[in-house]
């Protein structure tokens, strides 16, 4: 059994869904691991991951409008606030989603489907530096 670690670092713009899926490809391959998972895992409490349709923007462009509507910033009973309005949505949002995902790998590729990516799901209306702790573990092909 092998394993290989790397943090991955993602600069944001502000609210939205942002690709990983190459940069994550990218650790997959410099592992040497041919069968296995790959653990993708933020390391922060105010964005998220998910693993989304990566063909056709608009599916992403409507999950990012319903958590809009499902919890709405400035909202009046929510007291975390202390770094603006979207702290405490922020938080929610990032409940509601994931911190992680595992991905198998079988001939040294992630085994996502044809329509899907790997996203890092940003919940702050600043642009942010956000890290992400990639871990596999599996078989080498020797």
């Amino acid at each position: 059994m092998a394993g290989h670690h790397a943090l991955l670092t993602v600069s944001t713009s502000g609210k939205g869904t942002y690709e990983i899926t190459e940069q994550v490809a990218t650790e997959v391959a410099r592992s040497g691991i041919e069968t296995g998972t790959v653990t993708v895992f933020v390391r922060h409490t105010s964005c998220s991951l998910i693993i989304m349709e990566n063909a056709d923007r608009t599916a992403r462009r409507d999950l990012e409008q319903f958590f809009e509507r499902l919890v709405p910033e400035e909202t009046p009973y929510f007291q975390h606030t202390a770094e603006g309005g979207d702290d405490s949505t922020s938080h929610i949002r990032s409940v509601l989603t994931r911190t992680s995902e595992v991905i198998p790998i079988a001939a040294g590729k992630m085994q996502l489907g044809t329509w899907q990516g790997i996203f890092l799901f940003e919940h702050r209306r600043a642009p942010h530096r956000r890290e992400i702790a990639l871990s596999l573990l599996g078989e080498k092909d020797h």
